[in-house]
Parts: C-alpha cells; sequence; structure tokens
C-alpha cells in the first residue's frame, strides 16, 4: 500500500487529546491534513494558535473551517455569554450540538472528494464518560454511516477510545510529544484557567504524571 493510499485527516482543536492522537499517529497513518472549527467558542483564538504550531511541527497543512450557524444555535457557555462553570458543574454547561458527529462529516466530505483513507479524532474513555460522541458505540456508528454517506469510505480512528486522561498525558511522555503548546482550557484567558472541567483534568494527570514541568508554562498562576 503506498503512502498516498494511508493519507489521512486530524480533527485538531490544539488540545491534549487530538495533539497527542496527531503525534501518535502522524507517520503511521501518513496525517497530511488537519480540520480545526471556528463555532464562534471562547478559546477559539487559543485554538487555532496551538494548532497551527503543531501543524507547523509536523509539516501538516491546516484548515480552518468557519461554522457561524453552529454558534448561532449553541446556548451553552462554551459559546454564549454564560461563564464558563468550574469543574465541578455539569459538562450539559459545554455541550455543543452534535458537534462530534458535524466534524466527522465535514472531514468524511473533505475524505470522499480528496480520497483520505482515515479520520482521526481524540475521543477518549474519561470523555466518554461525559459525552456520548466520546464512545466507542458513536465512532462505530460513523463508521457504518461513511459505508453508505461516501464513495471513498473513510474510517474514523480513535487512538484513545480506551484511555484516560493520566493515560494520555503518558503516552505523550512516552513518544516525545510536546505538551507546552497547547491547549485544553474553555476559556478566553491568556494561559489555561486552571478551574474548567478540561483544565482540571489537564493538571490532574500532568501531576500524576510527574510532569509539573508543564504547569508554569501553560497555567495562569
Amino acid at each position: 500500500m503506498s503512502e498516498n493510499d494511508l493519507k489521512s485527516i486530524i480533527l485538531l482543536s490544539g488540545g491534549l487529546d487530538s495533539v497527542v492522537s496527531f503525534g501518535l499517529l502522524r507517520e503511521k497513518l501518513n496525517i497530511t491534513l488537519a480540520l480545526t472549527f471556528d463555532y464562534g467558542q471562547k478559546s477559539l483564538e487559543k485554538e487555532i494558535k496551538a494548532s497551527k504550531w503543531y501543524c507547523n511541527y509536523y509539516k501538516t497543512e491546516h484548515k480552518i473551517i468557519k461554522l457561524d450557524w453552529l454558534k448561532e444555535i449553541t446556548n451553552t457557555s462554551l459559546v454564549s455569554d454564560k461563564e464558563i462553570p468550574d469543574a465541578e458543574n455539569s459538562s450539559k454547561s459545554v455541550w455543543v450540538p452534535n458537534r462530534n458527529g458535524l466534524f466527522l462529516n465535514i472531514a468524511g466530505a473533505f475524505a470522499d472528494s480528496f480520497g483520505y483513507k482515515n479520520i482521526i479524532i481524540g475521543a477518549n474513555a474519561e470523555e466518554a464518560q461525559s459525552f456520548p460522541d466520546n464512545t466507542k458505540e458513536f465512532i462505530e456508528r460513523v463508521n457504518k454511516e461513511f459505508e453508505f454517506s461516501t464513495q471513498a469510505k473513510p474510517k474514523v480512528v480513535a487512538p484513545l477510545i480506551n484511555s484516560n486522561k493520566e493515560d494520555i498525558v503518558k503516552l505523550a511522555l512516552d513518544n516525545n510529544i510536546p505538551l507546552d503548546k497547547l491547549n485544553s482550557c474553555y476559556r478566553n484567558t491568556e494561559k489555561h484557567c486552571g478551574k474548567c472541567s478540561s483544565c482540571v483534568k489537564l493538571k490532574t494527570a500532568l501531576v500524576f504524571n510527574g510532569a509539573e514541568k508543564y504547569l508554569n508554562e501553560l497555567f495562569e498562576r
């Protein structure tokens, strides 16, 4: 099978899960395109900055897909004027309607037009506890859908599907994937706020793995 047969797309937010997925599979599955989505999220500027850095680092084409209409129909705090809650509050507060389903289908259209064989997503076991569109069942259903909705029939690949955040940070450390440029924060702050649920999970995983060196770089003090 040639390199072209294996070329892949990654959904890249610049956060821990997508960055580690990128680092793990960039060569094995020949990731040649990264898609970052602009749906009016508060952390957009930081997501784009992080995603661009990793695309430059891995020499991968980067496209930003604007979804203004998704912002218009999203009422939760990730996008709206509502304040992002601290970690102890429900994941419902950062829900975006059909986000992963939509992102994967857009990537599926790229795959159908340009012959990409795989679509990489950072879905994982820890996020699956709160978000059903991070589960194995969801990935399996989308793969079934692509058998009917595309001619290319790309495969959705989730290398972290059985991993929690501690596992994911360990994979990054073991595979020399740099973490000092990522953004996992929901809020529009200069650095990670350290208080939203995504920040707390990242900080806990870094400390668990003895990677405190990243705390000063990533988090507000």
